[in-house]
């Protein structure tokens, strides 16, 4: 993918280092880049007004996935110090996991691990690197960074142990420790994410409200979302997901009757993708979805997405492409810099709009 305009290094200065409400007046207190395709125009906004950029009849589908403690204190029988992120849950009681080791800012990937490792946990729980994890995350020669591990000690509900000794996952350009409830939407309901449906972090219950009284609809999906920090090229893994039937019945009824459907986050396009058929219908649906959206696949049921700014290289650029296509992004992302938009999970939002 030739990304043009996307090509940029971005700037420490606006990578968002904390909670919009810390730095401003409140979760919603961010600033919303609206784009149109059919004319790749913008305007610059803040995310209080989205719902008077919506239209009566225009749907949202939101991401009801809460952010477990998926960050650990982790280390070798030696005493070497790392920190295992949580991805993704297998059957069988088995867990993607990935080992990150201190590096100059923060942690790092580490792929020097083998086959049958251990590492040791907070009270006695431990993990054991079962396989390296088959998608991507490979390097030949060094090693894989994704594992299959099997995780012990830890009790019958894990939710819960993660609770007392897990942490939310943080990269090295947040500078301090936040409460998990910083990395929950409005929306969620039910834990499973390691890391954040940001797209919705915005949302407080006025804003919803508001959308409402003006006549959109909101209707709930859930995608548990695994770790982002993929390394450049690498696709996204399968992830669990749930579209319900009445989820799909309004999607149908609002492109029948000419409404918007309008995605928060590349997570939902990603589920709602995943059950549309070939005409465009979206059906009741639920398992692990291994698509991955790109220019050439398209979008066939998503109209519009509201997303977080993603930076270079990123596989969510392909989606972010299928949506609004190259020429919107070009001119989007070039404004973002320019003007100062703030990058990551607690930074400014981008509307994408038919």
């Amino acid at each position: 993918m030739t990304r043009s305009a996307l090509e940029f290094e971005l700037p420490p200065a606006l990578e968002a280092s904390e909670p919009a409400e810390v730095r401003g007046r409140g979760r919603d207190d961010v600033r919303l880049m609206v784009g149109w395709r059919s004319s790749t125009r913008i305007e610059h906004h803040q995310f209080t007004e989205l719902p008077s950029l919506l239209a009566a009849g225009d749907l949202l589908v939101v991401n009801t996935s809460g952010t477990m403690a998926a960050a650990l204190d982790a280390e070798t029988s030696d005493g070497t110090p790392y920190e295992l992120h949580l991805s993704t849950p297998l059957p069988g009681g088995l867990w993607v996991v990935e080992v990150r080791r201190p590096g100059p800012n923060g942690t790092e990937p580490h792929f020097g691990m083998d086959t049958g490792s251990w590492l040791l946990l907070p009270e006695s729980a431990s993990v054991e690197l079962l396989a390296p994890y088959p998608l991507g995350a490979y390097r030949p020669g060094i090693g894989s960074r994704l594992w299959v591990a099997a995780l012990h000690g830890t009790g019958d509900d894990l939710t819960a142990w993660l609770a007392v000794h897990g942490r939310p996952i943080r990269y090295g350009y947040v500078s301090q420790p936040w409460p998990l409830s910083a990395y929950q939407t409005v929306f969620a309901v039910e834990p499973g994410s390691v890391e954040m449906p940001s797209a919705g972090r915005a949302f407080t219950p006025e804003l919803v409200t508001a959308a409402v009284s003006r006549g959109v609809a909101i209707a709930p999906i859930r995608l548990h979302a695994g770790v982002s920090s993929q390394e450049a090229h690498e696709p996204p893994f399968a992830e669990p997901f749930r579209v319900p039937a009445a989820t799909a019945r309004l999607v149908n009824l609002t492109r029948q009757a000419g409404g918007r459907v309008v995605a928060v986050g590349t997570t939902v396009v990603r589920a709602l993708e995943t059950v549309v058929d070939d005409r465009g219908e979206v059906h009741p649906g639920e398992g692990w979805t291994e698509l991955v959206v790109t220019p050439e696949r398209g979008v066939r049921v998503v109209d519009g997405l509201l997303t977080g700014w993603h930076e270079p290289k990123a596989s969510h650029l392909l989606l972010l492409d299928a949506v609004a296509g190259r020429d919107l992004l070009d001119v989007s992302y070039r404004a973002a810099l320019e003007n100062g938009y703030l990058w990551h999970e607690f930074g400014d939002l981008h509307l994408i709009l038919p």
